[in-house]
């Protein structure tokens, strides 16, 4: 009776302690606390959510910007002055609302994941708050449709860096409130609506480089690349296994967020912290598709 006893004290103790996982998978992951020093709440934009937000670009001129940091990885050195042509980016990155015009007009497969994988999703479908769940051939081809194209690594650095060696859009002190990452009460637990965070905007004016969405770029990854001695407007290696993906999201935490900082991936992965934003060549910030078009027909005649 008492080894029967015995066992049964055993099972029940190794039942509870089995349940420990699932009880914090059914939970979920817990924002890494603030330092009690910090101010609690960022200084957020107040856009109507529910209210279509304008796409706009952004002209970035010509000329050089610093790229690359000794205060980063292996992939971010050396530090090199590289010139860029003018060129124009997406002041935000593109959104639910803009991607599904896309969709609606193509065909072309919805973002999202198969429903079991759902997790954060239902909570990330607002008009304004960024597309995500698209793959690098996702990306590209929605650019295409737009008339432009994904914008290169070097693009990208230098329309959220400027022409200074600075860190972050803001400058180069950490601000964890600044942007929208992986800190407890920032706001916002998945992607917040394209330009919420006031202090996420480079000096050029691109908004949520540090925070929100991590964002596929046209390059292939290299983790030599910037040894090699770079001429004007650096398209990354001919081929490759990997797509760059820049900025921070808001899983992110530590000092990735800065936007020197180069990730990796398979060009057909899709999650839910990655989305995208287009850039063309040598155009003026906001002239529309039909303007573009227009031109282009004008050259061709």
């Amino acid at each position: 009776m008492l080894e029967t006893r015995f066992k049964i004290a055993l099972l029940v103790a190794v039942a509870i302690f089995a349940s420990f996982p699932i009880m914090g998978i059914l939970r979920g992951t817990s924002l890494p606390p603030v330092e009690p020093d910090l101010p609690q709440v960022p200084d957020v934009a107040t856009n109507a959510a529910d209210v279509p937000l304008e796409e706009a670009m952004v002209a970035i001129p010509a000329g050089p910007f610093t790229r690359g940091t000794t205060a980063g990885g292996y992939d971010e050195q050396p530090v090199r002055s590289v010139h860029l042509d003018a060129y124009s980016i997406d002041k935000y990155e593109v959104t639910n609302h803009h991607y599904a015009a896309f969709v609606a007009a193509t065909s072309h497969r919805k973002a999202g994941p198969p429903s079991r994988y759902a997790k954060n999703m239902a909570r990330m479908r607002g008009v304004n708050q960024p597309v995500v769940y698209v793959s690098w051939e996702d990306a590209d081809a929605y650019c295409r449709w737009k008339g432009k194209r994904l914008p290169t690594e070097a693009e990208w650095e230098k329309a959220m860096r400027g022409t200074d060696t600075r860190l972050w859009p803001w400058g180069n002190d950490v601000d964890p409130l600044a942007s929208n990452w992986a800190v407890a009460r920032d706001g916002y637990d998945v992607a917040a609506p394209v330009g919420s965070f006031k202090r996420d905007v480079s000096p050029f004016g691109v908004a949520d480089g540090a925070g929100n969405v991590l964002e596929w770029v046209a390059d292939w990854y290299g983790e030599e690349v910037y040894r090699d001695a770079a001429g004007a407007n650096p398209t990354g290696p001919e081929f490759g296994t990997f797509k760059v993906l820049r900025g921070g999201g808001y899983t992110t935490s530590g000092t990735d967020v800065r936007v020197t900082s180069r990730s990796k991936m398979v060009p057909d992965f899709r999650d839910e912290t990655i989305g995208f934003r287009c850039a063309v060549s040598g155009v003026q910030a906001g002239q529309s598709r039909e303007e573009r078009e227009a031109k282009n027909h004008r050259k061709s005649k």
